[in-house]
């Protein structure tokens, strides 16, 4: 009988297999009116042109399907609209491999980054992938911008930034051949209350008899130049200034330093900018204090080297430098004194490719820093793209040195890369739609801080290629009525039907609602459409894997029977109101299982021989045998030694299965209760219950009951073990030792006692012999008086 039910049920989902591949796609969900919007929907679905395909009650969306259900529904294969996107390489020139000392060349003759140019061709739902190699280029030529906090608290700065030209060119030789360097300062804006706007302080803003120079915003005092001793010069040349506020102006110095490329001579090189200070920065919102409102144009404002503007446009805020850095491709290397180290580390967050140095008191380090932030910006590739059309994604995958490889997030960096070395990335583009209406678009991606980039158009596939065969004001739809493409009428405005023989404002006669109704009733389409020329439009659902069907749109795929809140159990699909099981499944929700092995005991018999196994569950004919195989007895002899071990291990730890209790016994589920009078009686359900009372390796008794409810077996515990009383240790040495202090006082009483009666008797017999004394005490027989008595002259009787 099983058997029979088994083949029946494989036969059924077979034959529905086709029909079940229907529901739920996103191919049917898009609704697709003609061929453009079918190959939008997905990288899956394809559009049959065969005139002659659509089946009575069928739309024409139901022409776009997944190609497997096309195929099976009847579409010839090469009648199935499916086109693929592709890509081509237009620029690829190979990475640089020269070597330091070798011939010198230009920037522009150095490439780092390969390929530089592709197109791409879109499909929607369908990737694009392209691999991106990197390599960084030995002695690749390099321009330093050193930005300089002229303010007073840095004049002992400025005296050792006044050789930095000479020796930092020495050093830099050693990592390239082709180093520029420039020099630029900054103070404060020149308004009130950054700076005293009073005369004589305009002219000298320092205290004392310091001869100060007036303060400024910005001034570019030395444009990008390969003589390092002009740079000391110039540099020997600058005065000091001065300001009311701790804060500096830097971030206008910034600002003017990325966008004036022309007066900083910036070429397409590594650009690094030098940021010294010893305080923090002022940015946007602060010109308020001096009545400036008027945002940061993000534009060149230099007229003889200095910043005009600082009095009308307020500081830039940081998104804004960071996009002029990013844009200009400048990489800033903060050299701030210790106090101030937390706020720039703060600030590097938040600008890519940017680091923070240590400056000494004095700026006697700056080489050193410099040359270790260049390399630890040097030593990192980060891409970023720029702004992506709607509806277009990219994904990033890194494969760095030692087969390190990333994505997500990490998949866009590698870091400890060293010169000559070369990475990998695979940068994948995939769009949802067709954005813009199919118009190109153009992407860059580039690594931070590099003015290489990579250039990539992008084409969307919008239409099917036999859109270009169109027959517009066709006669086979309705007179001329739409345009007939890819074996389908593309109705005009207004205009709907599958020849277009209808129009949207028309109203339904009765002649055509009785095409809506099933057999003659008086429900058109069933209360789940509209009749629209006679074929009824099924409604939309809120969740696009619901929907409604058939004909009279009398069938659904969201009613059928659950079971465990599933929809045909999880087995099956729904298929106009009726479950199509799975294999190995049947019932009315897929939820009686045809598979016999879940009820196969241990002994090969099913259900122990002592029961029937339905829907892959045991029934127990023998009301004494429980469990999923009726092979548990809770009330046979001998289920507490059975499970002793077992109980006394889980639930205390102990016993002979303590090492192997994790695998041995995990068939059951303990549960601890305080006292044996919480232990479930037999009265207390339907099932029986076997009481246990065991004897551990210590002469302690456990308690716990066994039951077997709806197939799990239950054990119930006191969680504290019944053991023999012991002696109380605590009154035995309190009595022995009470006794030993006891008896220590009456032996000292005791002694005492003997004591007092022998000094006693010792006084009487002293008080005898003084009375029998033959001599008066109150003389002493042996005293002689004096022969010769002398008087002291001096002694007058005082």
């Amino acid at each position: 009988m099983d058997l029979k039910l088994l083949l029946i049920s494989t036969l059924l989902g077979v034959l529905c297999y086709s029909n079940a591949q229907k529901e739920g796609n996103e191919c049917i969900n898009a609704n697709a009116k003609y061929c453009g919007e079918c190959i939008q929907a997905g990288a899956k679905c394809g559009w049959c042109t065969d005139p002659d395909f659509l089946q009575q009650g069928e739309t024409v969306s139901t022409r776009c399907d997944e190609l497997q259900s096309l195929i099976k529904r009847g579409c010839d294969e090469a009648m199935i609209e499916n086109p693929h996107g592709e890509q081509k390489v237009l620029k690829n020139k190979a990475v640089t491999n020269r070597r330091k000392g070798a011939e010198k060349l230009k920037p522009e003759d150095i490439t780092q980054i390969q390929p530089q140019k592709l197109s791409l061709t879109l499909r929607s739902g369908e990737p694009q992938s392209f691999d991106l190699k990197f390599k960084r280029a030995e002695d690749y030529p390099i321009d330093l911008y050193y930005l300089m906090d002229l303010s007073y608290s840095m004049k002992d700065d400025l005296e050792n930034v006044k050789n930095l030209g000479t020796s930092l060119m020495l050093e830099m030789s050693k990592i390239t051949s082709d180093f520029r360097i420039g020099f630029g300062s900054f103070v404060e804006k020149t308004v009130m209350p950054y700076i005293s706007t009073t005369p004589a302080k305009l002219l000298n803003p320092c205290t004392g008899d310091q001869n100060c120079t007036s303060p400024f915003s910005y001034k570019n005092v030395l444009k990008l130049t390969s003589d390092g001793k002009k740079f000391n010069t110039l540099v020997g040349q600058q005065q000091i200034s001065g300001n009311l506020d701790s804060p500096e102006g830097g971030f206008d110095a910034i600002m003017q330093v990325a966008v004036c490329g022309g007066q900083i001579g910036w070429r397409n090189v590594t650009r690094l900018l030098v940021f010294s200070t010893d305080a923090g920065f002022h940015f946007a919102g602060d010109g308020k204090l001096g009545g400036i409102v008027l945002p940061n144009d993000g534009k060149c404002h230099l007229e003889n080297n200095v910043y005009t503007m600082s009095h009308y446009y307020d500081y830039p805020s940081i998104a804004h430098l960071v996009q002029k850095l990013s844009d200009n491709n400048i990489q800033t290397i903060f050299a701030v004194t210790e106090e101030f180290q937390p706020v720039y580390q703060e600030l590097k967050n938040l600008i890519p490719k940017s680091a923070v140095g240590t400056l000494s008191a004095n700026s006697s380090n700056v080489i050193n820093l410099i040359i270790d932030a260049y390399n630890s910006l040097s030593s990192e590739v980060i891409l970023e793209n720029s702004k992506l059309p709607e509806g277009v994604t990219i994904a990033y995958t890194s494969r760095c040195k030692n087969g390190v490889v990333s994505e997500g997030e990490n998949g866009r960096k590698c870091s400890n890369i060293s010169i000559g070395d070369e990475v990998m990335f695979t940068i994948s583009v995939t769009s949802k739609g067709c954005p813009k209406e199919g118009k190109s678009e153009v992407i860059k991606i580039k690594p931070l801080g590099f003015t290489e980039e990579v250039e990539i158009t992008l084409n969307f596939i919008c239409e099917c290629e036999c859109h270009k065969d169109g027959i517009k004001n066709s006669q086979r739809c309705h007179f001329g009525n739409g345009t007939y493409e890819c074996g389908a009428c593309k109705c005009n405005e207004g205009r709907v039907g599958r020849q277009c023989e209808c129009s949207s404002n028309d109203v339904a006669t009765e002649d055509m609602d009785r095409t809506c109704r099933k057999d003659n009733g008086t429900d058109i389409c069933s209360n789940n459409g509209e009749c629209v020329c006679g074929t009824c439009e099924c409604k939309k659902r809120d969740n696009p894997e619901e929907r409604y069907s058939g004909q009279y749109c009398e069938c659904d795929n969201f009613n059928c029977d659950r079971s465990g809140n599933k929809l045909c159990g999880g087995h099956g699909r729904c298929e106009c109101r009726v479950c199509v099981c799975d294999p190995m499944w049947t019932g009315s929700a897929c939820d009686c299982s045809l598979d016999n092995s879940t009820c196969m005991a241990s002994n090969k018999q099913i259900c122990n021989g002592r029961g029937t196994c339905e829907c892959g569950i045991c029934k127990c004919t023998n009301p004494k045998f429980q469990g999923p195989t009726c092979e548990t007895c809770p009330t046979c002899p001998g289920v507490c030694t059975q499970h002793k071990e077992c109980v006394q291990c889980r639930a205390f730890n102990t016993g002979e299965k303590k090492e192997s209790c994790a695998t041995d016994c995990t068939d059951f589920e303990l549960i601890k209760v305080k006292d044996r009078d919480k232990l479930p009686q037999p009265g207390d359900s339907s099932y029986p219950v076997m009481h246990c009372k065991e004897r551990d390796a210590n002469d302690c008794w456990f308690y716990y009951t066994y039951a077997v409810n709806n197939n799990k077996t239950e054990v119930h515990v006191v969680s504290t073990l019944d053991c023999p009383a012991g002696p109380d240790i605590i009154p035995i040495v309190a009595g022995v030792v009470a006794g030993i202090v006891l008896i220590g006082l009456a032996l000292l009483l005791i002694w005492k006692l003997l004591m007092i009666i022998h000094d006693r008797r010792e006084f009487a017999k002293f008080e005898k012999e003084k009375m029998n004394a033959k001599w008066d005490t109150g003389e002493n027989p042996i005293y002689k008086s004096a022969v010769t008595t002398v008087v002291n002259p001096k002694y007058e009787g005082k």
